[in-house]
């Protein structure tokens, strides 16, 4: 990320005010999944991603205009968001900075095609965990159109459900992303309410 070239004085002691901008993070660095009518799927790799509802489950992505991926999401109105682990770093930064208009990012990857159980658009298999979406509603936003979705299906590896059916998400060495970087998630700090539990 460039570094403000306005930064002024907070009133706050030890803080400087930056210009608004994309700070937030980390943000996950998702691999989305496509296909259109021509029946070659498509991979991008976003990190503005989140959840956004819980009932109904429900999801969003932003994403360019001109991106490959854009087109393919309004003409379909389904995608698949693939969460890959710290081994898949390089190929989702692949899929983030070539174009799918020009290449075959499964074969430039050597990412293996999946079945979604809900949507025509594939999952990617060596991912832990596969989000199947339908699409919503669609913001224009600005620079990017926000696409709010229904999540209609989860698949994931069956090494990270134990045997009573919880995800063990803390094994699946998820990767965030902050300022142009990916980072492994690390140590677990704590878990929802544990600061109010009583001993």
């Amino acid at each position: 990320m460039k570094k403000s070239t306005q930064n002024t004085r907070s009133a706050n002691p030890g803080k400087v005010s930056w210009q608004p901008g994309t700070v937030l993070s980390p943000v996950p660095a998702v691999m989305v999944s496509t296909i259109g009518s021509t029946g070659r799927p498509n991979i991008i790799t976003i990190s503005w991603a989140g959840i956004v509802c819980s009932e109904p489950p429900m999801l969003s992505i932003s994403v360019r205009p001109g991106r490959h991926s854009f087109g393919l999401l309004r003409e379909t109105g389904e995608f698949v968001v693939n969460i890959p682990d710290r081994q898949l770093v390089r190929q989702a930064d692949l899929c983030g900075v070539i174009s799918g208009r020009d290449k075959d990012k499964f074969h430039e990857t050597g990412l293996t095609q999946g079945r979604s159980e809900t949507v025509k658009a594939p999952v990617i298999i060596e991912c832990p965990i596969n989000i199947e979406c339908k699409i919503e509603r669609e913001i224009e936003l600005g620079s990017h159109s926000l696409f709010i979705a229904k999540i209609t299906n989860v698949q994931v590896s069956e090494q990270l459900v134990d045997k009573e059916g919880r995800l063990l998400t803390e094994k699946a060495a998820l990767v965030g992303y902050a300022h142009g970087h990916y980072y492994q998630l690390g140590k677990q700090l704590g878990h929802f309410g544990f600061s109010v539990k009583k001993n």
